[in-house]
């Protein structure tokens, strides 16, 4: 019965094919989907972010896209609350919430035992301005002095993800080690990895970005600048949108507006391999399994469902 299943949740890395397992699944389980994905919470970042289109989502609900203006940050506190709510409401139907992305952090932050620390935008403000300052490295130094197990887990390279772990340890006087997430579930859940071999994964990253800039991604940013995408502080440094806004004031011809999204599409990708690799409670299946579906089914129906890892 669906409502003796556990929540499932697709993820891994960009152009893996999670959004067509997700609905096959919702098809066969009697699901519905919960986006993950943040760049998908914007309304009209549909081309450049692969949303499926409501054709496509074959009559599968789908819940917590287009809930964001462009103009608008996302939110790991808000969308937190906003998931558990709907994956309440889609268990009290009694059918199965179907949690689908690859933004590792909002993917926790519903499934996980995850405490989300305070922020102040004046706080940040003031540790960004060092970080334009000083550079990330040097950021990274006072966070190994601060907290050195948190910076053992951020890169000196991101600078936003120092700031953010500056930024949580001035609030709260505490560690920001001590906020990360624990590896354990809040209820029954089982989460499925697409694995794809790297070379391949670079091929399919190359022909949606080409397939993009073709079904019209130049005019789909266009119209968001005319409702302020620049202004948005999240949605206008999305992969593909600033490289494409960059084109459309002339800095980029139009083959460095897609290299340079490949470029940084590959190192995105590569991230979240990292993040969702070490999770030993994900059951990884290959992408392109002839019997893929039977084997997501199999997972989902026989899983034990531990709470942690």
């Amino acid at each position: 019965m669906p409502s003796q299943l556990p929540i499932v949740a697709v993820v891994g890395a960009t152009a893996t094919g999670k959004s067509d397992l997700g609905i096959a699944l919702a098809l066969a389980l009697g699901g519905e989907i919960v986006n993950a994905d943040a760049s998908q919470f914007y309304r009209g970042m549909d081309i450049g972010t692969a949303k499926l289109t409501v054709e496509e989502r074959r009559g599968v609900p789908h819940h917590l896209l287009d809930v964001l203006d462009v103009r608008d940050e996302a939110n790991v506190a808000a969308y937190q609350r906003d998931a558990r709510e709907t994956i309440a409401q889609i268990r009290s139907r009694g059918t199965v919430p179907i949690l689908v992305g690859g933004s590792g952090l909002y993917v926790r932050a519903a499934l996980d035992d995850l405490r989300i620390p305070p922020t102040d935008p004046g706080t940040r403000a003031r540790w960004e301005a060092r970080l334009g300052e000083a550079g990330a490295a040097a950021l990274h130094a006072q966070l190994v002095a601060a907290d050195p197990a948190a910076a053992q887990q951020i890169p000196a390279t991101n600078g936003r993800r120092i700031v953010r772990a500056l930024e949580v340890i001035e609030l709260t006087g505490e560690p920001f080690s001590a906020t990360l997430p624990k590896r354990e579930f809040l209820e029954p859940a089982v989460m499925l990895g697409l694995r794809i071999d790297r070379p391949v994964l670079h091929e399919r990253i190359g022909m949606r970005i080409e397939r993009m800039w073709r079904a019209g991604f130049l005019d789909e940013v266009r119209e968001l600048d005319r409702h302020g995408l620049r202004e948005g502080r999240t949605a206008s440094r999305a992969i593909g949108y600033a490289q494409a806004l960059r084109q459309l004031d002339g800095e980029l011809a139009e083959g460095e507006a897609k290299a340079e999204t490949a470029t940084l599409t590959r190192k995105f990708a590569r991230r979240q391999e990292s993040w969702f690799g070490p999770d030993e409670r994900i059951r990884w299946l290959s992408y392109d399994a002839p019997d893929l579906l039977d084997r997501a089914l199999a997972a989902v129906r026989t899983a034990d469902t531990p709470s942690g890892a």
